[in-house]
């Protein structure tokens, strides 16, 4: 199977720019580990230099402006920073142009600014569809704002892109679920899911350390998310992203009082997912024939799912099912992250576990 390539996104982070005012859980200066300056032609040409080193055989690139609130920038300095990054476009060393802003700056005057250039992507920071939520977290927008942004980004050819939080004040598995599924009926392209972390600076910090938050933990955050990546799968939405970027400063206990942060997140929602269908199979295969053992078998990329962060995958499979021979085989026709079941174990070229 020839897997899809990613393109090549070079990022240009422009933290809290256009921002009008700073949400309870955010400090971009931290989450971007960049100062709160924009970036000049010196500084926009050595990020372009820099990344495109890195293209190698990627589907095409893209310049991200990444970090604040893009069409909440005063009309004149969208214009400059666009004009800055097209002419890489126009001599071919770009494909497009994308960013990320809030929902309320979705309007026909701003997309009538955008127009003359080469926009690929538009990305939605939605957090949340439960208007009550989004109040306690001080977004200073409502749920019709997301819908009518996204309603007249279908106008357009741009790919639409959300961004959405877990772990919101006031938000519960019941309401985090719900407005995932609003915002996966309105189908975007793809989805980023974010759990929230304490950030020293924000107004969150200042409600934990009065005992007025509490932050999920790391297997409650990864089991919610793994339920919003079905339902968003469940639409045919794709989720690129799960957690945020590790970074020295990520690990920095100073800088990131509490929250669900592991540095592989993704990778252990993705882990739990390959670990509930690998036991649906077990739980549906005829005990008569699991004498000899049953095969998983899975992609080659997907292994280290299967097995789970540490082999934590394998160790729940053998307790769960005490006695019964678990062997792995690897199958590069295999669809990633889907697990195939069979007898035999380890005698038909499988690994045991």
């Amino acid at each position: 199977m020839i897997l899809p390539r990613k393109p090549l996104v070079i990022p240009v982070f422009i933290p809290h720019s256009g921002c009008p005012h700073q949400c309870a859980f955010c400090n971009q200066t931290i989450i971007t580990h960049h100062p709160s300056t924009l970036p000049d032609q010196a500084a926009i040409h050595d990020i372009v230099s820099r990344y495109s080193r890195y293209k190698g055989k990627r589907d095409g690139v893209e310049l991200a402006f990444f970090g604040g609130n893009f069409l909440g920038l005063d009309h004149p300095t969208i214009l400059q920073l666009l004009d800055l990054v097209q002419p890489y476009v126009q001599t071919k060393q770009i494909d497009g142009i994308r960013f990320s802003t809030r929902p309320d700056t979705i309007t026909r005057q701003t997309l009538d600014l955008i127009r003359p250039y080469t926009i690929s992507t538009v990305e939605l920071g939605v957090q949340s569809m439960n208007d009550a939520v989004l109040s306690h977290s001080k977004r200073g927008h409502t749920s019709s704002d997301t819908l009518t942004a996204l309603h007249q980004l279908k106008q357009t050819a741009y790919k639409i892109g959300v961004q959405v939080m877990v772990g919101l004040p006031g938000d519960t598995a019941a309401s985090l679920f719900e407005s995932t599924k609003i915002v996966a009926d309105q189908a975007p392209d793809f989805a980023r899911i974010y759990p929230l972390m304490v950030l020293n600076g924000s107004l969150m910090a200042h409600w934990y350390q009065q005992g007025k938050y509490t932050p999920l933990t790391l297997e409650q955050s990864v089991q919610w998310v793994k339920q919003m990546v079905h339902i968003f799968e469940a639409e045919g939405v794709k989720v690129i992203r799960l957690g945020l970027q590790a970074s020295d400063l990520m690990e920095d206990a100073s800088m990131v009082l509490a929250g669900p942060w592991h540095p592989a997140f993704g990778h252990l929602v993705f882990s739990a997912m390959v670990y509930d269908r690998a036991c649906r199979k077990i739980e549906v295969y005829p005990d008569h024939l699991k004498a000899r053992g049953l095969t998983l078998t899975v992609h080659p990329k997907s292994e280290s799912r299967l097995r789970g962060d540490k082999n934590t995958n394998l160790k729940k499979l053998n307790l769960r099912y005490p006695g019964l021979g678990l062997a792995i085989r690897l199958d590069e026709n295999m669809p990633l992250d889907q697990v195939d079941i069979g007898e035999g174990g380890g005698n038909i070229a499988g690994k045991w576990i």
